[in-house]
């Protein structure tokens, strides 16, 4: 069984993502799994949101409405289509005295990475996709969310060409530039 600091130091991004991706009954388990995420007073302040087939081509319409730039309309609508999954990142912030906003943001932040390290471990590629049309009210409004609702972003999702599994060195960490003491 892999540790977890296995998982993490196993752990890539893939960027070229191919069919199949985890049906709904293989990721449910792992979505369900997010109750161990650290959260102050339980608030859940997160959902996800599965896009598969057409879904993805109205998240890729919205980057284009927003972008504004009709002659890369059909390559922004493709950047949607790069995996066989898309899960948009929600924040669902809750009315709360002791839990402020950034606090609830970080806990969805941690369901999308928690959620990565699973689907990785499991055997699924994943990559975590921002981009500056992310907030947009175009896309917005095509997640359907609500009025206080906001993207953190997408986790692409599917299966890594086996070209694409191997390995690629990490930039080691200057752990004095991130690790220091009072």
């Amino acid at each position: 069984m892999t540790t977890a600091l296995e998982a993490l130091e196993l752990r890539r991004s893939h960027s070229k993502l191919v069919d199949p991706a985890p049906s709904p009954e293989q990721l449910a388990p792992l979505v369900a799994a997010m109750t161990s995420v650290a959260d102050h007073s339980g608030l859940r302040p997160w959902r996800l949101i599965e896009m598969r087939g057409d879904a993805r081509t109205i998240l890729g319409e919205a980057l284009a409405d927003a972008a504004e730039k009709p002659d890369k309309r059909e390559k922004l609508i493709k950047k949607a289509e790069r995996a066989p999954l898309v899960l948009a990142v929600v924040v669902s912030p809750r009315k709360s005295d002791k839990v402020p906003l950034w606090e609830q943001e970080a806990v969805a932040s941690g369901v999308a990475h928690l959620l990565s390290l699973l689907l990785d471990e499991a055997g699924w590629g994943v990559i975590w996709r921002t981009g500056s049309h992310t907030r947009s009210a175009a896309v917005h409004r095509a997640h359907q969310l609500g009025e206080h609702e906001y993207l953190l972003g997408w986790l692409y999702i599917g299966s890594v060409p086996d070209q694409d599994r191997r390995a690629k060195p990490r930039k080691p960490l200057d752990l004095p530039k991130h690790l220091s003491a009072l």
